[in-house]
């Protein structure tokens, strides 16, 4: 990752056994932080692990990834999509980042994400 320019800043893990200290000082000698989840809160990462399961079903057990960039355009495509036109219950049905949506009254129009996988509607204007 640092040879890509973005080297990471921050480890995130639980306090799980598998993690010695030793583990966390190899990172720390990187210049990465090292952040674990608090004591007995089994949903401090719950966001991010239904994020990750969200991705998962939806998008990645349907592609056969290939490597690193393959695996990089799918998500793009899928965080696009999720961020503009997958409107979740927690924000009342509105996405997180605001989607200019046409109010006319003319044809349907689909528009296919990740080759089809995804599809998203919309209306034309009159």
């Amino acid at each position: 990752m640092q040879e890509a320019g973005a080297p990471p800043r921050f480890l995130i893990h639980d306090r799980d056994a598998k993690f010695p200290l030793a583990f966390d000082t190899v990172f720390a000698s990187e210049g990465i932080e090292v952040v674990r989840t608090p004591y007995r809160a089994p949903t401090a990462n719950a966001y991010a692990e239904r994020w990750v399961g969200s991705a998962r079903a939806e998008c990645l057990d349907h592609f056969l990834v290939v490597n690193e960039a393959h695996l990089r355009h799918i998500l793009a495509g899928y965080v696009a999509h999720y961020n503009r036109a997958r409107p979740p219950m927690g924000l009342g049905q509105q996405t997180p980042i605001p989607f200019a949506r046409c109010n006319a009254r003319g044809p349907g129009r689909r528009r296919d994400v990740l080759g089809g996988l995804i599809r998203e509607y919309d209306r034309e204007a009159a």
